[in-house]
């Protein structure tokens, strides 16, 4: 039975994404680049806001519209075309899950000073219960919406405790005093991180899970991408502003501990108290990415077998339990979060090329359908240049495996 179409879906869809894309990575990427950057930092998060939200605009209203996965749209463009990308994302979010485990035990480790092989454990048991409740998807978007909300809340605790240089941050935002050339790399890095393999499928897979689909649906599908992308963005731009802070005021030029930027920020920042909110942060992170990535990725798994579809809950659990039990026998899979970060990197052009292509097909989008010819136009931009920089980086890394 469809779920019925009600505001709580639509918000849930819109966290499911955000929390997603706010990991354990995301804490770190903005802590370390923000460090690097400084104020001009905040050109970064505007440039990467603007491509993420052309891209997700066009993928959520192609996939919504035409009721279909991203797997089957790219099967229905190019014939076999969807188990490849739903191979490369399934790998993906095995590999990045792996590591939002390892972000869990590090906030459990943080927060409450846990073992990480305890805290890897308590994460993964943390995301199975929602699994286990009758009716998951509620819960899932129910818990996303509370740990979402935390961390809003916590960040903006550690903001007024530094009270960061808001002017001199927003005019860095227009015009970085670093030039933009500089800034192209954690650009692209956000962008992958923000809206690269499952994440940006999150959101409009659950939209379609819930039965709010087609053309008639359109002004909602668009509300809730734009209040995916608009969550995620108030996070990045908080927790910008918060180590913005600190880099001002207290490191004195000094690069923070690469371990764990995020808490040394917020320890410098506001003392054990911060780092323990430090902690609490990147738990919420882990936890919600952990259910993001296995609930989307076994998504992507359905088109392999009727079965998965029919028994995904347990699916999903056991993709979390394999992700956990990963990363407590091996502790630091190296290796495959880098090759997983330089696949995930080619994996939004395809995604996006394969749907701008749809969204002129009456076969996929009906025959009344009209894509704008603007977020055509833009999307199109997008792909050139997210596939230019996703294969010089995927060269590069594997370069640095095999060197």
């Amino acid at each position: 039975m469809k779920e019925k179409k009600s505001g709580g879906a639509l918000l849930g869809a819109a966290f499911l994404m955000a929390t997603s894309a706010i990991g354990p990575g995301f804490l770190t990427q903005t802590a370390t680049f923000t460090g690097a950057n400084g104020s001009s930092f905040g050109f970064v998060i505007l440039a990467s806001i603007i491509l993420a939200v052309i891209a997700q605009l066009n993928i959520w209203r192609v996939l919504c519209v035409s009721g279909l996965r991203g797997q089957d749209v790219a099967n229905k463009v190019v014939p076999g075309l969807g188990y490849f990308v739903a191979f490369m994302v399934a790998l993906g979010g095995l590999a990045f899950n792996i590591g939002n485990v390892g972000g869990g035990a590090l906030g459990f480790n943080t927060l409450l000073g846990i073992p990480q092989t305890v805290g890897c454990i308590l994460t993964g048991v943390i995301a199975i219960a929602v699994f286990l409740v009758k009716n998951a998807k509620s819960a899932m978007d129910m818990l996303t919406k509370i740990l979402g909300g935390v961390m809003i809340v916590v960040i903006l605790v550690i903001i007024f405790a530094v009270k960061p240089p808001v002017g001199d941050a927003i005019k860095n935002t227009f015009v970085p005093s670093t030039g933009v050339k500089p800034l192209i790399p954690a650009t692209i890095t956000l962008l992958g991180g923000t809206v690269g393999g499952y994440i940006t499928f999150s959101g409009a897979h659950r939209l379609i899970d819930a039965g709010i689909t087609g053309e008639s649906n359109l002004k909602e599908i668009n509300k809730s991408s734009v209040m995916g992308m608009l969550v995620a963005s108030v996070v990045r731009v908080l927790l910008f502003l918060a180590v913005l802070g600190v880099v001002v005021k207290f490191t004195a030029g000094q690069a923070l501990d690469a371990a764990n930027p995020a808490a040394d920020a917020f320890k410098l920042g506001a003392g054990m108290i911060g780092y323990r909110i430090a902690g609490l942060v990147l738990l919420c992170a882990a936890v919600t990415s952990v259910i993001g990535a296995a609930y989307t990725s076994v998504s992507f798994l359905k088109t392999f077998h009727s079965a998965i579809d029919k028994h995904e809950n347990a699916v999903i659990i056991g993709f979390i339990a394999v992700s956990t039990l990963i990363m407590v026998i091996i502790g630091k899979p190296a290796l495959l979060l880098v090759l997983a970060g330089a696949l995930n990197g080619l994996i939004l052009p395809i995604t996006l090329g394969v749907c701008l292509i749809a969204s002129k097909k009456k076969s996929i989008m009906g025959e009344t359908y009209k894509h704008p010819t603007v977020l055509l136009i833009l999307g199109v931009i997008v792909v050139v240049i997210s596939a230019y920089l996703g294969i010089t980086t995927f060269m590069s890394q594997i370069g640095t495996l095999f060197a």
